[in-house]
């Protein structure tokens, strides 16, 4: 699944430290789903979309 994270997260100029603890998750856990290497469970996706004030079809998007 590709996203959008790391393009949200740069525009408003947090490293991966400050939105993992933003989302009481870990920062190997923000890299994971920025690389694609997991994807995150629907309420951490949801916890996302509110955070950057957006839906999670922004963010997430399943097509090749």
């Amino acid at each position: 699944m590709k996203n959008r994270l790391r393009i949200l997260r740069a525009e408003r100029n947090w490293s991966q430290a400050d939105l993992a603890q933003k989302l009481e998750v870990s920062r190997q856990s923000i890299n994971a789903i920025e690389t694609g290497k997991y994807d995150p469970s629907l309420p951490l996706a949801f916890k996302l979309a509110r955070l950057f004030n957006t839906t999670i079809e922004t963010i997430f998007n399943d097509e090749a």
